[in-house]
């Protein structure tokens, strides 16, 4: 328990006031163990031409023909499972601190132990949840803000009875457009976010931890002003700002899980986060929807406060820092202090250190962009996540048609309604889990790598899922048919968001080694533009095509897209092979 508190915020904290007596590491009894931890080959390699890496050929034509300082561009060291992506020019004479020489080879996170890692896992999915509920969670007051704040409500006329039920059949929209704008713009602040606290997040001497718990403590304070906003402009700016302190963990909540597991094991824990992901906009309605109800409005609001409030603490206490980059650079801090040898430095200290403004602008505002658009696999794969994204939210917007208007549920009763889909998802966690035991295992070779394509195999089958889903939604949500159709139905769309979002993350992560952090932001910008953008032209298609064929036309949408994963199966080496960013050793 003391080695899990030691690396929290609480425990800094302790330390920090105690003078380092509560919590101490092995150094802190041992201070001589300093020289365990250096690397001396790579310390020699420093002295020697200014960077940890092997000489290269036109270093040593340099050496012959010039006294010169040495510098060179050098690739940083991977941090965790999304790798530091800058060249930085360095010519520092340091002691690179070895992460794994020392009695305390537990510091590195992917030699925790068990229980260690599943609680990990369970702060950083709990902490994804009580962001992405925060979306969903505001749908079920939609009708008290436009009451509230006297926005518009489109209204028809018709008999919701009729035998194929349409949107000009239905009394009232549920949802209208300028009071979407509260779920739209907390989605896409959530998109934006993560461009600027996911690279924070990589930088060695601010790790994960600090950009977790300060923008989760934005995220619970921001809501105050959401729940008693005076008018509905600024109802729709806090609801931007909470998206956008909130979203670090959207994007790097997978980095932090391929920070405890190897990519042997990641697959797993990518898988159970995910899970996670799925079950805020499925729970967010029924969380909302009976204090919706019940209570005015802002009550789901201060439901999300509760939620994340409640997260913030038990992070606070109970979340080590995962980030090995941040671990590493905190010892040789340790150590400078101990030795007073300032010489003491940590490899990633060292790649970072001469980071300017503009190499991390690069990184967080211009990189995401140029991988997305330049390389055909890194934009058919956003394109696709985006899309499915866009098809959930707008999705979302039939169920208060089909189960209110049609099957009569109330509004508490209509959040049920999605409890379908999370079934779907934990249906299918096992069979998922023992396919990537089974078959996707024993194909990492002895340095525990794994040829990309392979990943792509469970999206090959996922995108299937999708199509079979809305078909099956839209044309049984009949009043002649039971209300269990619909629901039954709903969960092929999470079995689909399963194998589709664990694939390509993993394949991209996998392929774009260097560069993860800039393919990931860019996926997360794509998909929460796809997810803020469609839910506005939702009671607008519905109201047109009705149920059946709005569903079926984004179930042929969903079709188009099928073929991607099998192109890139088939053809992903070649192109790998061909690009300038992507690993091509195998």
């Amino acid at each position: 328990m003391s080695e899990l508190i030691r690396d929290t915020v609480f425990g800094h904290l302790l330390r920090y006031l105690t003078g380092g007596k509560l919590f101490p590491y092995a150094e802190d009894r041992d201070p001589s163990l300093w020289k365990r931890y250096i690397h001396d080959e790579k310390t020699m390699r420093m002295a020697h031409h200014g960077h940890t890496g092997e000489e290269k050929a036109e270093e040593q034509e340099q050496a012959d023909t010039t006294d010169a300082p040495r510098s060179r561009e050098g690739i940083s060291r991977d941090s965790s499972a999304t790798r530091r992506e800058s060249n930085i020019q360095t010519n520092a004479l340091g002691h690179p601190i070895d992460p794994e020489n020392g009695r305390d080879t537990n510091v590195n996170p992917m030699n925790w132990s068990l229980c260690k890692k599943v609680l990990v896992t369970f702060e950083i999915c709990l902490l994804t949840f009580s962001v992405y509920i925060g979306s969903a969670i505001y749908t079920a007051g939609i009708e008290g803000v436009v009451a509230y704040y006297d926005v518009s409500q489109v209204k028809v006329s018709g008999d919701p009875t009729d035998k194929q039920p349409t949107c000009n059949s239905m009394s009232m929209l549920k949802s209208s457009l300028q009071a979407t704008l509260g779920l739209t713009l907390f989605v896409a602040g959530y998109g934006l976010g993560p461009m600027l606290w996911a690279p924070l997040s990589e930088i060695p001497q601010i790790g994960r931890n600090p950009v977790y718990i300060g923008t989760l403590f934005a995220f619970v304070v921001l809501q105050i002003p959401v729940a008693l906003a005076t008018n509905f402009a600024m109802l729709l700016c806090f609801r931007f700002l909470t998206g956008f302190v909130g979203s670090p963990v959207l994007a790097t909540g997978g980095a932090s899980i391929g920070d405890i597991y190897t990519p042997r094991k990641r697959a797993y824990g990518i898988a159970v986060w995910g899970l996670s992901a799925v079950c805020g906009p499925v729970l967010g309605p029924l969380v909302g929807g009976f204090a919706a109800q019940n209570e005015q409005w802002n009550w789901t609001i201060w439901e999300l406060t509760w939620l994340s409030g409640f997260t913030l603490m038990l992070l606070i206490l109970f979340l080590p820092e995962t980030s090995s980059a941040n671990i590493l650079y905190r010892r040789a801090r340790r150590l400078r202090v101990l030795t007073r040898n300032q010489n003491l430095k940590s490899e990633p200290e060292i790649a970072g250190e001469n980071m300017t403004g503009k190499e991390i602008a690069m990184i967080s505002l211009v990189r995401p962009f140029t991988l997305n658009f330049t390389e055909p696999m890194v934009f058919l794969l956003n394109l696709y996540i985006a899309l499915i994204y866009g098809l959930l939210y707008i999705w979302f917007e039939s169920f208060p048609i089909v189960f209110e208007d049609i099957y009569g549920f109330s509004l508490e009763l209509e959040g049920v309604a999605f409890v379908g889909i999370l079934i779907g998802a934990a249906v299918a966690i096992p069979p998922f889990f023992w396919y990537l035991y089974k078959y996707v295992e024993p194909q990492f070779n002895v340095n525990g790598e794994l040829k990309p394509e392979i990943r792509l195999q469970a999206a090959c089958v996922g995108g299937f899922f999708i199509p079979i889903c809305l078909f099956w939604f839209g044309w049984s949500a009949k009043p002649s048919i039971s209300w269990i159709m619909p629901i039954i139905g709903s969960g092929f769309f999470a079995v689909g968001t399963l194998l589709l979002f664990n694939s390509v993350l993993n394949y991209l992560g996998d392929a774009y080694p260097d560069y993860a952090a800039s393919v990931l932001a860019g996926n997360d910008l794509m998909r929460s533009s796809f997810g803020a953008g469609f839910p506005l032209f939702a009671s607008a298609m519905y109201n047109n095509l009705g149920v059946a064929w709005a569903s079926s036309t984004l179930a042929f949408l969903s079709i188009a897209f099928i073929p991607i994963p099998f192109v890139l199966y088939f053809y992903g080496e070649r192109l790998r092979k061909m690009s300038k960013h992507a690993r091509k050793d195998f």
